[in-house]
């Protein structure tokens, strides 16, 4: 049985992060102090953030070409786990300081970035915080 978790509390669970600016990836494994710095922001933010429905799907092909531009992070995990009946190795989001709902996109080895998304709002907030430690 794949153990469920909620997203708000990732950096309870995740092992590693990648961040993702104009194409170039960055890792940070647990321990290092971008992690640290990120997980602790993305905590800060996820507190006042209410889950919804997502409206859309991550196609694989799509997403994996959109992480060449701009600015994503993803978090990834010693093994898989669940969220409201969907499985994930890995979580990716893109990082914009004006967003103040995102996506989550899921990724799973069987299928890559293909499927349904999680959908955060932000409740009168948006990214600036974290988009800040990410560039700092």
């Amino acid at each position: 049985m794949v153990p469920e978790i909620d997203i708000q509390e990732i950096a309870k669970y995740t092992d590693g992060i990648n961040v993702y600016d104009g194409g170039n990836c960055t890792p940070y494994p647990k321990g290092s102090e971008g992690f640290e710095k990120i997980c602790a922001v993305w905590t800060g933010m996820m507190g006042f953030a209410r889950q919804m429905p997502a409206f859309g799907v991550s196609l694989n092909a799509e997403t994996t070409q959109a992480i060449k531009s701009n600015l994503w992070v993803e978090f990834t995990f010693p093994q898989e786990y669940c969220n409201n009946g969907m499985t994930f190795e890995r979580l990716l989001v893109n990082v914009d300081k004006s967003f103040s709902g995102f996506n989550v996109i899921r990724f799973n080895s069987k299928y890559g970035y293909d499927g349904r998304c999680f959908y955060f709002d932000l409740i009168g907030n948006n990214m600036q915080d974290l988009y800040d430690a990410i560039k700092n």
